[in-house]
């Protein structure tokens, strides 16, 4: 993660400020948040005047009874407690004794230099470069990764023939931190979209088996009722796009709901699409009274990439039978739209895809059995979305319901 570009405005805060202002905030008092915190209450006043004036706004409103968050402090307020509650809940899983309240203790003592170096050795980046990113020497960097496995009791690094480079636990930590991260350069750009004075950007993944699609079929709504939200569309395989998601790299993901998922990662299913047998527009099979499976195994196949779901119906329709030829294998829909149209090829399309397609492709009738997926959202569980990441799935729920609402599912509160 190149934490000195991506999260540039939330780097430059100091962690002392955002722990000064929690206490502020959530004790509505500057005297009670220094008795806390063993500062002068000077102390404490001018790190929160340090941090308005590094953000461009005032957080508090302040009188003889106390101080109390104002509209832009309660959007940063809300976004550094869980800043704080994600980085002791990541101690937590590392093992810290003293459970909470050990935690809480590890993550003050903390320091920026200490998590910068975890999330660039965690990124890959060299140990050497690492260190220069930072203005640090090779020694200092080492005397700093040292002091944060002390500060955890966890071994974080690994020395390697090839370099330092982060154990499991660090890279799990690091992926913890980063998001921890992002709950701040978010709460910034609330700030700054509600002043009217900035875009909000927002970043979607589109998974194979409907991703695209359903993506497409909403986007230019999206960005002409909202034209201020900046949007980056990355598109990958499913096992690729949920790494990405967990890490932080989309805020959404969008495509066919694998049957099991990780356990922070929470799927809103929008349209149920059975699989079903496609071929091109005037195919000999279209003609056939009755398909067997042999007439189905005569035929060329493209097949879906190994892992994937519609791989996984292929292999199932034909068990127990010799199967057909497969030579090509993807899920690109562009290429296997192509391939089909200019020859006799089958393959399986979710009944949600085919849909896109008009009359160019036709579904060839023979049942195919297994479970029906569905195409949908999926989000990290302890996710909280902007207003505009809110306004977007909204629209693609509506979006479904305007489509093809024979085929939408329940949704739950």
């Amino acid at each position: 993660m190149q934490v000195d570009s991506r999260f540039m405005q939330a780097d430059t805060i100091s962690l002392r400020q955002l722990r000064l202002f929690e206490g502020v905030g959530r004790l509505k008092s500057i005297r009670r948040a220094s008795e806390e915190c063993n500062l002068s209450q000077p102390a404490v006043t001018q790190s929160i005047a340090k941090l308005e004036s590094h953000i461009g706004v005032t957080l508090l409103d302040r009188d003889t009874n106390g101080s109390y968050l104002n509209q832009s402090g309660f959007i940063l307020h809300r976004r550094t407690t869980r800043f704080f509650e994600q980085i002791e809940q990541a101690i937590t899983e590392l093992g810290c004794p003293g459970d909470r309240a050990g935690a809480r203790a590890v993550a003050r003592r903390l320091t920026k230099s200490q998590i910068r170096s975890l999330l660039l050795v965690a990124e890959r980046v060299p140990f050497a470069d690492a260190a220069r990113i930072q203005g640090l020497s090779a020694a200092s960097l080492q005397r700093t990764s040292r002091d944060l496995e002390r500060n955890v009791g966890k071994q974080l690094y690994s020395r390697t023939p090839s370099g330092v480079i982060a154990t499991p636990e660090g890279d799990t930590f690091g992926r913890r931190i980063r998001l921890a991260i992002q709950e701040i350069d978010l709460g910034l750009k609330e700030i700054d979209t509600a002043r009217g004075i900035a875009s909000t950007s927002i970043a979607i993944g589109a998974m194979p088996c409907g991703g695209s699609v359903m993506l497409a079929s909403v986007l230019d709504r999206f960005v002409r009722e909202f034209p201020q939200a900046s949007v980056k569309v990355t598109s990958s395989q499913s096992s690729d796009m949920l790494a990405r998601l967990l890490c932080g790299d989309v805020d959404i993901a969008l495509g066919l709901i694998p049957e099991t998922l990780e356990e922070e990662i929470q799927a809103q299913p929008l349209v149920r699409t059975p699989y079903e047998i496609v071929a091109r527009r005037g195919h000999p099979l279209l003609h056939k009274g009755s398909v067997t499976i042999d007439d189905l195994a005569a035929c060329d196949w493209i097949a879906g990439t190994p892992s994937s779901n519609r791989r996984a119906v292929f292999d199932q329709l034909f068990a127990g039978h010799e199967g057909p030829r497969a030579p090509i294998t993807t899920c690109s829909m562009p290429v296997v739209r192509h391939l089909l149209t200019v020859g006799d090829r089958l393959t399986l399309m979710t009944s949600y895809e085919r849909t896109y397609e008009g009359e160019t492709l036709m579904p060839v009738p023979v049942p195919v059995s297994g479970p029906v997926p569905a195409i949908g959202v999926m989000i990290r569980r302890n996710w909280l979305p902007t207003r505009l990441h809110t306004n977007f799935i909204e629209l693609l729920h509506r979006g479904m319901t305007h489509i093809q609402p024979p085929r939408l599912v329940a949704q739950t509160a």
